[in-house]
């Protein structure tokens, strides 16, 4: 079953089961997902469905960010609950120290010598972490251990 069925029946179970926040959401994704499909013209494989999920999540990010800055507690907790239920569709995410030791042994590869060869590091780091970090933190820690350098 791909994940964009598993979704649609997760939809239909809290549906019926009375999980409005949970059945809202989940049909928010299935939205998004056939913008994607429509857009790029061809049905979506896991890993684009999985891409349309990480952009939903980090908007949901993007938005806790927001409210908390405007003291907004209550669609702060609204927010977090919708990116909880996301998060159950998405890889394992990477720790800090994961992403650490795979910078690391990028910035040997690409004989990174500071903070000018971030592009390099980068454009090669990314790929290895897309869906399972993310890409700002990524960024973060890169610039943390190329201005060591």
């Amino acid at each position: 079953m791909s994940l964009a069925q598993t979704i649609r029946a997760d939809m239909e179970k809290s549906l019926k089961g009375g999980d409005k926040l949970r059945c809202s959401v989940l049909r928010l994704v299935l939205s998004a997902i056939n913008y994607a499909e429509i857009a790029q013209q061809k049905t979506l494989d896991d890993t684009g469905v999985l891409a349309v999920i990480s952009k939903e999540a980090k908007q949901r990010r993007e938005s806790i960010e927001a409210y908390d800055k405007g003291n907004r507690p209550d669609l702060v907790a609204k927010e977090k609950a919708e990116l909880d239920i996301l998060i159950t569709y998405l890889p394992q995410q990477m720790s800090r120290d994961d992403i650490v030791a795979i910078a690391k042994k990028v910035i040997e590869e690409v004989g990174a010598k500071g903070p000018a060869d971030k592009g390099k590091v980068m454009s090669k780091l990314m790929p290895q972490t897309k869906g399972r970090a993310d890409g700002q933190e990524v960024n973060t820690i890169v610039t943390e251990l190329l201005s060591k350098l």
